[in-house]
């Protein structure tokens, strides 16, 4: 991990190396290409009137579907200024949004998505319209959201995107809650492309490289085989200033380097660098991906495809300076007496650095074809892995003392899923419609598991000073030396009649204890936390691995009832090993009033097994409350601490979707969508408002032997927390022009407006030892304020000869965020507009150069004015959606053949 980064002369030399092989593959491609290659940039063909699948129905096209739905061609992809195939959603699809978070354990490596301002969880991924696995990663905080990641599937790959914003359930159980993104992949026999860029902000920092290819190659007279490699380098970016916890607004004042360095010279010699870094980090992935078929015959083919993909990344954690209260500053006694601290070994403090490896792998397979009678068949199995794995350095575990190594493997989270599918297709003729009913039908068996890895021993273990008094020198009734206490030990100091203080007294593990009258306490009565700091790894007993199988079954039929009234109905039913059955409906219309004028609506039930990782994550995470450096604890619902506060155990989310629309061709050229949607969610999943820590709570932490119990200060575990309603508005406008002289201009518009509402919380029933809220009103007013209101994306692509222009505007709408209960204190952001542009030269037929900017007039959010963000160096609020990093450009280079 620590050698991640490339360096500038190996970067320069694959950028030198894939020039010369575009010119080798360019001009031999013709070879082996079967036939002529297709460029999407001249392709007429609108993605309204482009064919999608918006069910498992017969194909429709964008205006004359019956639910909203956005087609996004391979042109369209590459007109993105992103590489990263998250990226490219946020920028096409106003609803999708995703946060940048630098300092958020796995979130950092698996970055949290919305669609529609719900969770991922609450989105279906499909890749050629098969369900795709879940990542390993759990969130700590929050909706917990355990989604399949999107990054592992280079854009190179794709053919086009589907995405289908509204709930489908009924069609494809768990999950489809706010809508369903299909990936298609490249499926062409020949031809191919090369691609090198090489970007980097404005700022100077966050080099980026991209190299990726693609490949058709035909197998035998009827099949193709299509490959996609993708490699991707990105440096560390730092939008913050020198860690510094002094003069925050609502933050008890704290740390500061520049004014310690100021007063320690020594200290100040040691400090090079910002100690702690926020933004991009450092990450490194190469991914691949395999897509197949072959016909056996004009009525039955065989398919298959699947994806590798490994990544690694590092982040930076918060920085513990080397003078209280940090545990750098606190002195033990060793076995002779004498003293210890780590400001020893880390006279410059210390920042954990956190490393995560993803591997993430899939292959899916299956035999679909038709019958003599019309029926279609398609049985399929896949079966998908993701494993996220983590490694601390640069840390310590304190209780082991000087003995302590420096870098840790903490332990991984591994996601499993594997299905097998029967789906049919039959074209039902019924007098009296205007064409047959299409039924679809079909039955799914899934299972699911995830597994918890335990870290290495160091990682987890209480070393000999997690207790006060390791090597029994002191009498704990007496607080007089014992036969242990040689007169080496008391050469060294000891004094045992130093056991306690009036400000330890005043703690929770003391509270109670008469006060000895000394003005501190001897080392030998010290007590330091338990396991890798920072990242405290998994032990064995919080390891394992859980299952669970589901089987369901489905029906769909849809059919034109008019030649002007399209009807969608459909029923699912699923029984889960853990949750018992459920059953879901869905109804769908779309009338074409007249041929520029439909309106369309559907009403649907959903919902959304909680996840096995959901259900078994247990998870120890260093937090920063009011400038403190604190350890948080995450746990299930199910566990003895948890139960301990009034847990629940989880059960399913429900969801009710309704939405009604119009689509319209309001003259050549120019078509318009506009739908509105409510969505309704009933025990909706989220983890707990931070529960601090009291002398009780510890108790039942040490009696279930968490790790590091005495040190934990707040508590978080998941629940069915509260119902909601997400109401909002969609709406999509595309105009093109083809000009006399041969030019052509293309321009779209769209935008979303959505708002948030918690109808109830669940409250707890109090109990004599513990009593707090699920969800306090902080929580509440964030989930409901926390996200931009409404955002809008402008584009307008114009092609000139071979020179082709993108100019493409975001802007985000207004959001506010409360500082906490006890202060509630709020800020809003105004909107804010970035601005990208990508200009593209044609050289030949085979070789296309572009330059490009994203967020070309470098547009930042408000710095975080409340404090509760801006502590250990921070400016802007991490965990926002709207970009802090500043603006990007780029160069690109690309061969195709």
């Amino acid at each position: 991990m620590r050698g991640l980064s490339m360096n500038r002369h190996f970067k320069t030399t694959l950028l030198a190396g894939i020039s010369a092989m575009s010119v080798t593959l360019g001009y031999s491609a013709s070879a082996y290409a079967a036939d002529p290659a297709v460029d999407p940039a001249v392709e007429t063909t609108s993605e309204l009137e482009t064919l999608i699948v918006t069910a498992r129905g017969k194909p429709r096209t964008v205006l004359d579907s019956a639910v909203p739905v956005d087609s996004f061609s391979e042109a369209d992809l590459k007109s993105a200024a992103f590489t990263d195939t998250n990226d490219i959603l946020k920028t096409l699809v106003p609803s999708y949004t995703l946060a940048r978070e630098p300092i958020s354990d796995g979130a950092t490596f698996i970055r949290p998505a919305s669609l529609r301002g719900l969770p991922t969880d609450k989105t279906l991924f499909m890749v050629n319209s098969k369900r795709r696995h879940r990542s390993a990663l759990v969130g700590i905080g929050g909706s917990g959201s355990q989604a399949p990641d999107a990054a592992t599937i280079p854009a190179s790959a794709l053919k086009n995107v589907v995405v289908t914003r509204d709930g489908a359930g009924a069609q494809y159980g768990s999950d489809a809650i706010a809508g369903v993104i299909d990936f298609q992949l490249k499926d062409s026999p020949s031809g191919g492309s090369l691609t090198a860029q090489y970007g980097q902000f404005f700022l100077g920092d966050g080099e980026d490289v991209l190299v990726t290819g693609n490949l058709g190659l035909p197998l035998g007279d009827s099949g193709f085989v299509n490959g996609t490699f993708e490699y991707t380098s990105q440096n560390q970016v730092h939008r913050g200033k020198q860690y510094c916890n002094v003069g925050i607004p609502n933050q008890s004042a704290g740390f500061c380097v520049t004014s310690y360095a100021a007063a320690n010279p020594s200290y100040g010699a040691l400090i090079t660098d910002y100690v702690q870094k926020w933004g991009q980090p450092d990450s490194e992935a190469l991914r691949g991906v395999i897509n197949a078929g072959y016909d056996i015959s004009d009525t039955m083919s065989l398919y298959a495809f699947g994806n590798y993909s490994k990544s690694s990344a590092v982040e930076y954690f918060n920085y513990r300076p080397p003078a209280a209260p940090n545990f750098n500053a606190t002195q033990i006694r060793q076995a002779d007496g004498s003293l210890f601290q780590f400001s020893s070994i880390f006279p410059a403090g210390f920042t954990p650095m956190f490393g995560g490896d993803v591997t993430d792998y899939s292959l899916t397979g299956g035999l679909k074809g038709k019958l003599g009678d019309g029926l279609q068949y398609d049985f399929s199995g896949r079966y998908g892995n993701d494993k996220l794995a983590y490694t601390l350095w640069d840390t310590v575990n304190p209780s082991m003392g000087p003995a302590s190594p420096k870098s840790f493997y903490v332990g991984s989270l591994i996601s499993t899923e594997s299905a097998a599918n029967a789906d049919f297709a039959y074209d039902w003729g019924v007098g009296g419609l205007h064409t047959p009913i299409t039924l679809n039908f079909g039955a799914e068996y899934r299972k699911e598991g995830y597994e918890i890895e335990a870290g290495d021993v160091a990682s987890y273990v209480a070393g000999a000073w997690a207790t006060p008094d390791p090597f029994g020198f002191c009498n704990a009734t007496t607080h007089t030396p014992t036969a242990a206490a040689t007169p080496t030990v008391l050469a060294n100091g000891l004094n045992c009649a130093n056991y306690t203080s009036a400000v330890i007294a005043a703690g929770l593990p003391n509270a109670g204890q008469p006060v000895d009258g000394f003005a501190g306490q001897d080392p030998v009565y010290a007590a330091l936390a338990v396991g890798s700091n920072g990242a405290p790894g998994s032990p064995p007993s919080y390891s394992g691995k859980l299952t669970r199988n589901s089987y369901a079954g489905y029906l769909e039929g849809s059919a034109n009832i008019t030649e002007a009234w399209f009807f969608d109905v459909a029923v699912r039913g699923e029984k889960f090993s853990d949750f018992g059955s459920t059953w879901n409906g869905k109804v769908a219309t779309q009338y074409q009033i007249t041929d520029s004028f439909g309106i369309r609506g559907s009403v649907g039930s959903g919902f959304r097994a909680p996840t096995p990782g959901q259900l078994f994550t247990t998870n120890v995470s260093t937090r920063v409350e009011n400038g403190a450096i604190i350890a948080s604890g995450l746990f299930p619902a199910t566990n003895p601490v948890a139960q301990f506060m009034g847990a629940k155990e989880l059960k399913p989310e429900k969801s009710l979707n309704i939405a009604a629309g119009f689509t319209a061709s309001l003259f050549d050229g120019l078509s318009l969508t506009v739908d509105a949607y409510s969505i309704k969610i009933e025990d909706q999943f989220y983890a707990t408002s931070a529960i601090a820590v009291n002398a009780t709570i510890r108790a039942g932490l040490i009696a279930a032997k968490v790790p590091g119990a005495d040190t934990i200060g707040q508590v978080q575990f998941f629940q069915n927390a509260f119902d909601s309603t997400t109401t909002g508005l969609d709406v999509v406008a595309t105009y093109k022009v083809n000009w006399e002289n041969g030019q052509s201009t293309s321009f779209t518009a769209s935008g979303n407006v959505n708002k948030f509402k918690i109808d109830k919380v669940n409250t707890p029933a109090a109990t004599a030892a513990v009593k707090y809220t699920f969800f306090d009103a902080e929580g509440v007013f964030d989930f409901e304020n926390a996200q931009p209101r409404w955002r809008s994306v402008f584009s307008a692509s114009h092609e000139i000869g071979k020179f082709k222009a993108v100019a493409r505007a975001t802007v985000w709408g207004p959001y506010k965020n409360m500082f906490s209960v006890a202060n509630q204190v709020t800020q809003k952001w105004d909107p804010e507009v970035f601005v990208d542009t990508e200009f593209s030269y044609k050289a030949t037929d085979t070789y296309t150069v572009s330059v490009g900017a994203r967020n070309l007039f470098s547009n930042y959010p408000d710095p975080d004015k409340t404090g509760e963000s801006a502590t250990n160096g921070r400016i802007y609020r991490s965990d926002s959606v709207v970009d802090w990093q500043g603006g990007f450009w780029y160069m690109k280079a690309t061969a195709t053949f």
